[in-house]
């Protein structure tokens, strides 16, 4: 071996040790397609306002028959230090990661060790107050009527920059008592579904998901800059921080990323390494092709309708071409990945602010770099609305508000909030969000603006006395019961 290769692999060792990255050896170089000067100009004329040395940016990648046409990157992926993001700054991608969980659970069925109509609690048993079986099928598929973790942990009292832990995500989920629907009988988003199946991979392959993905998805694709981050205070070289920014022209902010969600979220990947991932959508090198074909797989609802959601990529069309998509977002980061299987090509766009339209992003250079493979651009209509008229409450009189102050606890999320009459208005005491007041909707029926709170709904016993609340968050966070203290 030459002296200048015995080095290169001692120097990648020494920073796969250091770094906490496992890096065996350099990855096999992908194959590069030269693009057309106008295709560069266009795509540099997309981002021009995230060029200069005051911004965040995004990292983009376009591949088409095996190869990569098109990889850069435009802003600062740390503004402290001035660092330029590159095709090679790491990004938390957010709810991308739950292709990778997808592909992992689609692996263990080929191989026969976990079978789509298994009952989750076979693999997690922790799951004993689920009211009805809850199987891997409705996981994968978002059918499960598990709610949504961002949601109930903030009605629990978290913030969104808290340390969020998986064990954290995994305790709310063993505490639910009931689901937001019957298994089956609907379609609704749900990131502690994923964490679910992230626990059950490592549960069944015996080592940690972060291992196993390293081992079976991440090494094999060369992949060396993508990590799914177990520890939220663990070093990922040239790993971009997420900017926020108060209105349209105020000073660029920190955000606060804590989060390990392993299977939802918590990916750390780069552009160059997630063109590997979208060139594998193609020829399947990791996976092969019953876990290629089982991960396109739609849902089917009880009903029998099918539904466009896969293994953790989504079923639609673009200028009449199918595509399969995926977006993300948290902490400041904004991520999206398109593959169009038919011209055998793909965008990822990374982001580390909102200011990023991660899905506009990615069409344009698709509408740049795939062009007449396409069909036909559609056109733009313009469009006129109003805004829907104001709904006139009627004031709730102060005497009719005394009923419903007390204390109000969930056992399944752990928290107590009282509830106490300040005038005409019901307020809601939280020591973690402050208070929250309550606007009036029915007899009994109240909203808030906790974490998009939807609906407080007091409940009643036989004799009329309120005895409780159950709130909705949103459509993925359902029907959580507070019992009032008597």
């Amino acid at each position: 071996m030459a002296s200048s290769t015995i080095v290169s692999a001692a120097l990648t060792l020494v920073l796969a040790f250091t770094s906490g990255l496992v890096l065996i050896s350099a990855p096999a170089p992908m194959a590069q397609a030269q693009p057309s000067p106008d295709h560069l100009r266009r795509a540099d004329s997309l981002f021009a306002e995230f060029t200069g040395r005051d911004s965040p940016g995004l990292a983009v990648a376009v591949v088409r028959d095996g190869k990569v046409v098109f990889t850069k990157g435009y802003g600062l992926a740390n503004l402290e230090h001035q660092i330029p993001i590159t095709p090679a700054t790491v990004f938390d991608v957010a709810s991308l990661s739950k292709q990778f969980t997808g592909l992992g659970v689609a692996m263990l069925v080929q191989q026969g060790k976990v079978a789509l109509s298994d009952d989750i609690r076979k693999y997690i048993p922790e799951l004993q107050l689920m009211p009805q079986p809850i199987t891997v099928d409705h996981l994968v598929h978002h059918t499960s009527g598990m709610r949504d973790w961002p949601g109930t942990l903030t009605l629990a009292g978290w913030r969104y920059d808290d340390v969020i832990s998986f064990d954290q995500i995994l305790t709310m989920a063993y505490q639910q008592k009931t689901l937001n629907f019957p298994p089956g009988s609907e379609y609704t988003y749900s990131n502690t579904g994923y964490n679910l199946l992230a626990e059950m991979v490592k549960r069944v392959t015996g080592t940690s998901f972060r291992t196993w993905t390293d081992d079976h998805i991440f090494r094999p694709l060369g992949m060396t800059h993508s990590v799914f981050r177990d520890d939220h205070q663990l070093i990922v070289p040239q790993r971009a921080l997420g900017y926020s920014r108060v209105g349209a022209n105020g000073p660029w902010r920190g955000v606060t990323n804590n989060l390990t969600a392993l299977g939802s979220s918590s990916l750390m990947s780069s552009a160059d390494d997630m063109a590997r991932w979208l060139i594998n959508f193609d020829d399947a090198r990791v996976g092969g092709s019953g876990p290629k074909a089982l991960m396109r797989t739609r849902g089917v609802l009880t009903n029998g309708s099918e539904i466009p959601y896969a293994f953790g990529i989504s079923h639609g069309t673009y200028r009449s071409a199918p595509t399969l998509s995926h977006s993300g977002s948290w902490a400041a980061f904004a991520s999206f990945l398109v593959q169009f299987p038919q011209q055998r090509a793909g965008v990822v766009v990374l982001a580390n602010t909102p200011s990023v339209n991660a899905s506009r992003a990615a069409f344009a250079l698709a509408d740049i770099f795939l062009g007449d493979a396409l069909g036909v651009a559609p056109v733009a209509l313009p469009t006129t609305s109003s805004p829907p008229p104001l709904l006139e409450r009627a004031a709730t009189p102060p005497v009719a508000l005394a009923e419903f102050a007390g204390t109000y606890e969930s056992d399944e999320l752990g928290i107590a909030y009282p509830v106490e009459v300040r005038g005409t208005q019901l307020i809601v005491r939280s020591r973690r969000h402050g208070d929250i007041p309550l606007q009036h909707r029915g007899r009994d029926d109240f909203s808030g603006a906790l974490g998009g709170l939807r609906s407080v709904q007091f409940q009643r016993d036989g004799s009329g006395r309120v005895v409780g609340f159950a709130v909705t968050i949103d459509e993925r966070s359902r029907d959580i019961r507070f019992v009032k203290h008597q």
